[in-house]
């Protein structure tokens, strides 16, 4: 059997008198495309930062790679997320001041990678996401499906091994949710990256391999496609 990629062992995570997690356990598989659902407040979207190692939890370990990912430094985090993990949010969250190859360029810049050769990237990236007619736009000059798609591009430039996408299609209406998902799938499984989705719509979930409901804070339920 393949080793998974991720893997998340009793994960316990409070915020001040409320708890967000109480033994959640999950593993994710190189290539797979993983939906956690449930209703809201019952931990998915922290489980992802937890697995993103965005948060750190209290009690349990996550492991990426077959080392743990929990107990690296903030620095060495950071690293991870530039390079190996990629990630989309419900809005985006473009940097308003920069247009949309600077944004999609950000994770390479960031990592050393000369402007040049990063916004030529960037620019393939755009081009691949159908979006390269707004590559000198900013955020706020896109539509929200344009942006969203901007988004993915970021998300995906550096070739990450994980994608962490959290209600990637939120915001959009179904059509450009729709096509925003057939995107990201698209491109992900081409790359052979896993994706750890978060959603509450049946919909979407129904892209991925694997769905796991989450409820107070623990898996509750697994469907495989």
């Amino acid at each position: 059997m393949t080793e998974p990629l991720l893997t998340a062992r009793d994960l316990h995570l409070s915020f001040g008198e409320s708890s967000a997690l109480s033994g959640a356990s999950i593993d994710v598989a190189p290539g797979e495309v993983l939906a956690l659902l449930g209703p809201s407040g019952s931990g998915k979207s922290t489980l992802l930062h937890c697995l993103a190692g965005i948060l750190v939890p209290d009690r349990g370990e996550v492991r990426y790679r077959g080392s743990r990912l929990d107990s690296l430094s903030d620095d060495l985090r950071s690293e991870l997320r530039r390079g190996d993990f990629g990630f989309v949010f419900q809005f985006g969250s473009l940097v308003p001041e920069l247009t949309a190859v600077e944004n999609v360029a950000l994770p390479l810049r960031l990592s050393g990678h000369k402007r040049r050769t990063a916004e030529a990237r960037a620019l393939e990236w755009l081009e691949r996401l159908e979006v390269a007619d707004v590559a000198r736009k900013r955020a706020g000059e896109m539509s929200g499906g344009q942006g969203q798609r901007v988004a993915v591009a970021r998300a995906l430039v550096a070739g990450p091994r994980v994608v962490f996408a959290d209600e990637p299609t939120g915001a959009l209406d179904s059509l450009n949710g729709e096509l925003v998902m057939d995107l990201l799938i698209g491109a992900a499984r081409e790359q052979g990256a896993s994706i750890v989705l978060v959603t509450h719509e049946p919909r979407i979930a129904a892209y991925a391999d694997r769905e796991v409901v989450i409820r107070d804070g623990a898996l509750a339920a697994t469907v495989t496609a």
